[in-house]
C-alpha cells in the first residue's frame, strides 16, 4: 500500500521537522535531566497549529487532516517524545473528543484555547485499580439534580500539573456498570481539585504525570459531555484515535534512534573498518529500518481510514502495538550500536530507549491492544 502525500501534508511534514531541529533540539537532554517542563516549547508549537491541528478553524485549529497530524507527530517524537506526548493528549485525546461530542457552548469556551496552545488539556480515565480495565471506575460523581458532586482519584494523568482542562471519566450509577460512567469537564482551580506530585519517570521526563484528588467536586451537568452514562462510550471512541497519536510518536521514536545508528555507523571505526561494514551491525540496521518500515504503513494506513471517515479500531490497534514494539526494539539496538557511548547522554539514544517503553504502556498496553485485534478478527 502506498501513501503519495500531499504539497500540504509535505509542507507539514518539513515545518514540524525544521521546528523540531531548532527549537527542541537545543536543550532536550537538559530538560530530560532535570525533568522541566517545555514552556517555551509548547507555546511554539500553539502558535505554530501544532496543538490543534485537526480542530476546524471556526474554533481555532489548523483545520488539517489525520495523515498531517502523524506527520508532525513523528518528526517532533523523533527529537523530544516529551513534547510530543504533551502534544499528542491535547490533539487526539482532549481537542478531538471536546470537537466530536461536547455541546456548542463547550466548544466555544474551550476550543479555541485549546487548540491555540493557550490553554492546556488532560484526559483523566486511569485510577489506582481501572488501568487496563477502565470500565471499573471508582471515581464518583453523584447525582445532584443540576449538578454532580465528584469525589474520587485519577492517577498517571499526563499535562496534570500544567493543564487548565481536564476530561474526568466518573461514575454515576455503578448498577449499569460502564453504561453508567459520565464524561465530565473540570477546570483547574475548581474547588476540592487538588493535583498530587509530580511523578518520578523512567522516560518522557520533562512531561508531568501527576495523581489528582476530588473532593466533593461540585461540576455542573453543563460540564458532561454527551448524554447521561456517555462517558466510557466516549473515553474508547476517543482512546481509538488517541492510541493513532502514540503510535506516531512510536514511528519517530524509532526512526530518531535509527538515523543516529545509521550516522554513527558511517563515522565510527572498529578493527580498522567503519562497523557499519561489519555484517553484525549491517544487518541490525537492516532489521531496524525494515521494523520501521512496517510501523510506517500500519501508522499511515490507520490515519488515512480516519480520514476517510472508516472505523479506525483495529486498523489504530495494529498500529500502536507494532509501532510501541518496533520503537523498543530499535532503541535498544541503537544503544547497542552505539556501545559503551550509547549509555551516556550525549549520544541521546539512552534517553530514547527510555522513552520508547512508555509506548507500549499508555493508552491501552501491548496485551490490550492484543486483546482489541484479536476482537476485531471475530476471537
Amino acid at each position: 500500500m502506498e501513501f503519495f502525500l500531499t504539497p500540504e501534508q509535505l509542507m507539514i511534514r518539513d515545518s514540524a521537522r525544521e521546528y523540531a531541529q531548532q527549537h527542541l533540539l537545543p536543550g532536550v537532554i537538559e530538560r530530560d535531566l532535570n525533568g522541566t517542563w517545555p514552556q517555551e516549547q509548547i507555546e511554539q508549537m500553539g502558535q505554530l497549529g501544532f496543538m490543534g491541528m485537526m480542530v476546524d478553524p471556526q474554533w481555532g485549529g489548523s483545520g488539517l487532516d489525520t495523515m498531517s497530524y502523524v506527520l508532525a507527530m513523528e518528526e517532533i517524537s523523533k527529537i523530544d517524545a516529551s513534547a510530543s506526548v504533551i502534544m499528542s493528549v491535547n490533539n487526539s485525546l482532549v481537542c478531538w473528543g471536546l470537537e466530536k461530542f461536547g455541546s456548542a457552548a463547550q466548544k466555544e469556551k474551550y476550543l479555541p484555547g485549546l487548540a491555540s496552545g493557550q490553554l492546556l488539556g488532560a484526559f483523566c480515565l486511569s485510577e489506582p485499580e481501572a488501568g487496563s480495565d477502565a470500565s471499573s471506575q471508582k471515581t464518583k460523581a453523584e447525582d445532584q439534580g443540576d449538578h454532580y458532586l465528584v469525589n474520587g482519584t485519577k492517577n498517571w494523568i499526563t499535562n496534570g500539573g500544567h493543564a487548565d482542562v481536564y476530561l474526568v471519566m466518573a461514575q454515576t450509577d455503578a448498577r449499569l456498570k460502564s453504561k453508567g460512567i459520565n464524561a465530565l469537564i473540570i477546570e483547574k482551580g475548581t474547588p476540592g481539585f487538588e493535583v498530587g506530585p509530580k511523578e518520578q519517570k523512567m522516560g518522557i521526563r520533562s512531561s508531568d504525570t501527576h495523581t489528582l484528588q476530588f473532593t466533593d467536586v461540585v461540576v455542573s451537568k453543563s460540564h458532561r459531555i454527551g448524554e447521561e452514562g456517555f462517558g466510557f462510550s466516549f473515553a474508547m471512541k476517543t482512546l481509538a484515535g488517541g492510541r493513532l497519536g502514540i503510535a506516531a510518536q512510536a514511528l519517530g521514536l524509532a526512526q530518531g534512534a535509527y538515523e543516529r545508528s545509521v550516522a554513527y555507523a558511517k563515522q565510527r571505526k572498529t578493527f580498522g573498518q567503519l562497523i557499519g561494514s561489519h555484517q553484525a551491525i549491517a544487518f541490525k540496521l537492516a532489521k531496524m529500518a525494515t521494523d520501521i518500515e512496517a510501523a510506517r504503513l500500519l501508522v499511515y494506513k490507520a490515519a488515512q481510514l480516519k480520514d476517510q471517515g472508516a472505523p479506525i479500531d483495529l486498523a489504530s490497534a495494529m498500529a500502536k502495538y507494532w509501532a510501541s514494539k518496533a520503537a523498543m526494539e530499535v532503541t535498544t539496538e541503537a544503544v547497542q550500536i552505539h556501545g559503551g557511548n550509547g549509555y551516556v547522554v550525549e549520544y541521546h539514544v539512552e534517553r530514547m530507549m527510555r522513552d520508547a517503553k512508555i509506548t507500549q504502556i499508555y493508552e491501552g498496553t501491548t496485551e490490550i491492544q492484543q486483546m482489541i485485534i484479536a476482537r476485531g478478527l471475530g476471537i
